[in-house]
């Protein structure tokens, strides 16, 4: 039993079913909460953005408020810092004298934790590290990682059968006060940050934290009971409710999948248990499996050549890449995505998919820009989901099929086949009839006239020709 121990919060930022938070206080008389803000996460990239930009940043900063909150409701606080963790957490732990320091497991890690576990050896203080980010737990798994299926559909086949879903932990009632300075949260401008903008025209009014997330839990499952028709609703583009939206949550561990998984199996015994009932879960798996390919291969998974090491068609095209960026493609499908991204910092599935197509496949752009820009902007941009697709769409990931190309022109009459989207957030083609909204430049000349919008002009002319996808 240790007299005292730091529990370090990375991407684990809730009370209920933190796996590594109970072993902390089961081990330990005293445990000390901390939260380190890495300067690392807030630096330039190599395309000239944050690698969080404002709004992540702003769900992070209400996140951990929310945890504060909820660890001072049971007697404690949250210990904020500043600085290279592998720096910081040592000295902290020498300064409070502790026996022992708990945290989270993460992919893509593995030299920082390594460098973190060094120096506290070098002080005789223990690191535990928990593996605790998926619904599936990486030892209950048929394989060992470096022997994880590179299909998904095999993974999927031969995991879900026979590995069971650990029971959740408990949430704690109580903890000791804090006796030190607990340290305050930074502002976005202490990061280096602009303030996030609040766009009306959001999905939903993301706020972070926990108390947020089980909120959002009760309202998609119970309140309005969405859950029986996600199958059906889950690609769609519009509104709050088409999909779960539990993505942000999940990313900065605001919410546990368990949780998620808990409240679907009750919602089956209570409600209805039919395909979408499963297909909440399936995509639970599809993030369990990208997080196990992480780990299986490390910072492979953020190279050009991925995890296939193969060389990629792509090029370096900055004025491409910012057109893109900028939702300035002339193609409406595309811009429009592009537009709400930017706006909000949150894009459907369905948008995902085709703007990353877009840009590798179409405007030969390197594929690494696109997934760099994603984890500037996205709300819940996730290491291994996010770099993860990216790859899978690019060729170099975990996809049998060599060439995942999209037919934007397809895809824009199959999942906006009126328009509304378009319309949505490119007003400025509002005139333009149903899906024909979707090619303006494809109209006969007179019919695109007597709407008095001029491409070029009003809105950009297509930076590839549309007759590719109209046959």
């Amino acid at each position: 039993m240790h007299q005292r121990a730091i529990l370090w919060f990375r991407n684990d930022l809730r009370l209920h079913d933190n796996v590594a938070l109970c072993e902390a206080i089961q081990k330990s008389h005293h445990v000390y909460l901390v939260y380190c803000f890495d300067p690392r996460d807030y630096a330039e990239t190599a395309i000239g953005l944050p690698k969080t930009g404002p709004y992540r940043a702003k769900f992070l900063l209400e996140s951990l408020q929310a945890l504060k909150d909820n660890l001072q409701a049971i007697g404690s606080d949250l210990i904020i810092r500043q600085g290279i963790p592998e720096h910081v957490i040592p000295q902290l732990a020498k300064e409070i004298k502790v026996q022992a320091v708990f945290a989270s497991k993460e992919v893509v890690c593995e030299e920082m934790e390594s460098a973190l576990e060094k120096k506290l050896a070098s002080e005789g203080i223990a690191l535990s590290l928990v593996w605790q980010s998926t619904l599936l737990h990486v030892d209950d798994i048929p394989w060992p990682i470096r022997n994880v299926p590179d299909v998904f559909s095999q993974f999927r086949k031969e995991a879900e059968g026979v590995t069971p879903v650990r029971e959740m932990a408990n949430k704690p009632c109580c903890l000791p006060p804090l006796d030190m300075e607990a340290g305050s949260l930074p502002s976005l401008e202490d990061l280096g940050l602009e303030t996030a903008r609040q766009d009306e025209r959001a999905v939903l009014p993301y706020k972070g934290g926990e108390t947020a997330a089980l909120q959002r839990l009760q309202q998609y499952l119970w309140d309005h009971d969405c859950l029986k028709a996600y199958k059906e609703t889950r690609d769609g583009l519009l509104g709050a409710d088409y999909s779960s939206k539990f993505s942000a949550w999940l990313a900065n561990g605001s919410l546990s999948p368990r949780m998620i998984y808990r409240e679907v199996k009750r919602y089956e015994q209570e409600r209805t248990k039919n395909r979408s009932t499963y297909w909440l879960i399936f995509e639970l798996l599809w993030r369990d499996y990208f997080r196990f390919v992480a780990k299986k291969y490390g910072n492979k998974l953020l190279q050009p050549e991925g995890l296939k090491d193969k060389p990629v068609d792509q090029c370096n095209d900055e004025g491409s890449f910012k057109r893109w960026k900028n939702a300035e493609t002339g193609v409406p499908f595309i811009d429009a995505n592009m537009r709400e991204l930017n706006a909000t910092g949150f894009l459907s599935n369905r948008g995902r998919q085709n703007v990353a197509s877009f840009l590798i496949k179409d405007l030969r752009v390197n594929w690494t820009w696109g997934a760099l820009y994603f984890e500037s902007l996205l709300i819940d941009h996730d290491v291994s989901s996010n770099w993860g697709n990216w790859s899978y769409i690019a060729g170099v990931g975990n996809d049998p099929r060599e060439n995942r190309y999209f037919n934007i022109m397809s895809q824009a009459k199959r999942y906006d086949p009126r328009g509304e989207y378009v319309r949505y957030w490119i007003p400025e083609l509002s005139d333009l009839p149903g899906k024909k909204i979707h090619y303006p430049t494809a109209l006969p000349a007179a019919e695109l006239a007597a709407t008095g919008i001029s491409i070029g002009k009003d809105y950009p002319k297509p930076m590839v020709d549309f007759q590719k996808w109209l046959y």
